[in-house]
């Protein structure tokens, strides 16, 4: 009886779920990035650094500086301008900017980091997994809480849904301070009840001094991304997960931190315990990093437009690595236009997926990219979950963010804007690793490909909206 009820309770959620995601379907749409970008004009690059805003001679010594050491390339100003007026951040000066490849070495990272935490740590997270390396996550931050540092955790209930509530109540038991985003149980929620929209965002800040974000989530799979896979009876996987994170240090980290704060406000969690969340910062590095946040809240996707307006100003190289690849058909003309300009397109997608359903709604425009000299390389003996961006080699992205409607439209994320060559170079060097581990996909191959993929792609396409 018990079962009965339970499961009849998850068929009623699935239906409300699925209601939900239609209406918000039908009522969210894409802007017009034409319209956006050409708005946006006539004005000059501005920086800061540790200290505030730099003088308008000082910035545009930066930006001569900079174009010098990367051939004179225009995206560099173009760019530079229409992010400012398009995402409102700030491009800050004075960061160090670490690359992280794969659960490994990300966690390895974070774990010294927290050890070495004195006054908070502040975790933001899309799925936290009752596993072995949530636990060692838990165990961590209990002991940090124990010595007297403040722990602010928020998970994404949706994300969160196959982790038992026990597990979260151990962690508020301990005083770490706990907030469930925009809980699927209409009862629980605090703000209005929004179950279409999922904090996606994986960001982890210590001592407001030290941040890392990308696509790695809580779990010893490295992270996790399909609603079917999350569904399912938890099995040990041998699968490899290939994904990518940066670790920061200087100015920008208080960008981060204002946007886990205005995440904890929007949620209206409880007053957060008095500690020195914006600490004086200093410059740390060499690297210029802009913190750009996306919420549905927004009129539109910053980080959507952000990236349709660097593939528009690209001239040499556009390489996008990501997971969940559905594009909609602003940014398959803007990655069309760049080919058919000469621009060098080059897409890393996954060669498996844990969401099958995306992975052929996805595929189903691969004719119309390759068409237009769009290369598509798709990544085998790992499953990818990165999503990341080098263009021109001076301008990269790291983030949370997938190339599909749900990340655009439903999704609150968070991205790195790095410019500069040094670390686009180490982009790049990635890029090419992962390149040699792919099969690239050509348009004679792919129109010969069979007629139950073709129907497995048209009908993955007619859901690509609520995927």
């Amino acid at each position: 009886m018990v079962f009965v009820a339970a499961r009849n309770g998850i068929i009623r959620l699935a239906a409300a779920m699925a209601i939900c995601l239609f209406v918000a379907a039908g009522c969210a749409t894409l802007p017009d990035t034409d319209a956006l970008i050409e708005r946006h004009t006539g004005q000059a690059a501005r920086f800061e650094n540790a200290r505030g805003a730099l003088s308008t001679q000082k910035s545009a010594a930066i930006l001569a500086k900079l174009k010098g050491q990367s051939g004179d390339i225009d995206i560099l100003e173009k760019q530079i301008v229409l992010e400012q007026a398009i995402a409102g951040s700030p491009l800050i000066l004075g960061n160090k900017v670490t690359l992280l490849q794969d659960g490994e070495a990300t966690y390895a990272a974070m774990f010294a980091t927290i050890r070495q935490a004195r006054n908070h740590i502040n975790l933001e997270t899309y799925i936290f997994e009752d596993d072995e390396i949530g636990r060692q996550f838990a165990d961590l931050l209990l002991e940090q809480q124990a010595r007297g540092v403040q722990v602010n955790i928020i998970y994404d209930s949706f994300g969160g849904f196959n982790t038992p509530k026990a597990f979260f109540e151990r962690l508020t038991k301990g005083g770490i301070a706990v907030l469930e985003f925009n809980p699927l149980n209409p009862l629980l929620a605090k703000s209005p009840w929004l179950i279409y929209n999922r904090d996606h965002r994986k960001l982890l800040i210590v001592d407001g001094r030290t941040a890392f974000l990308g696509g790695i989530n809580i779990s010893s799979v490295y992270s996790s991304g399909s609603v079917a896979r999350r569904m399912k009876k938890k099995v040990e996987s041998t699968v490899t997960w290939r994904d990518t994170d940066i670790q920061l240090e200087g100015p920008v980290v208080g960008e981060l931190q204002k946007l886990f704060m205005e995440t904890w406000l929007k949620q209206r969690g409880e007053p957060l315990a008095l500690k020195e969340y914006f600490p004086v910062l200093k410059a740390e590095g060499k690297d210029i990093v802009r913190a750009i946040g996306s919420t549905p809240d927004d009129p539109y996707s910053l980080i959507y437009l952000t990236l349709i307006s660097a593939i528009g100003n690209a001239e040499r190289q556009v390489y996008l690595t990501n997971a969940y690849f559905i594009p909609d058909p602003q940014l398959i003309k803007s990655l069309s236009e760049a080919a058919g300009r000469g621009v060098d397109v080059k897409l890393i997608l996954p060669g498996h997926s844990d969401s099958q359903t995306t992975f052929h709604a996805g595929r189903s425009h691969y004719a119309t990219l390759l068409k237009a000299g769009v290369k598509i390389h798709e990544r085998r003996g790992a499953l990818l979950h990165a999503k990341t961006a080098v263009i021109d080699g001076v301008w990269s992205c790291v983030g949370s963010t997938n190339l599909d409607w749900r990340s655009f439209l439903d999704n609150d994320e968070i991205n790195a804007i790095v410019l500069g060559r040094d670390f686009a170079q180490q982009m790049e060097a990635m890029f090419a690793r992962d390149l040699e581990a792919s099969e690239a996909i050509t348009l004679e191959s792919w129109e010969n490909r069979s007629l139950l993929l073709r129907l497995k792609e048209w009908g993955a396409r007619l859901l690509q909206r609520l995927l």
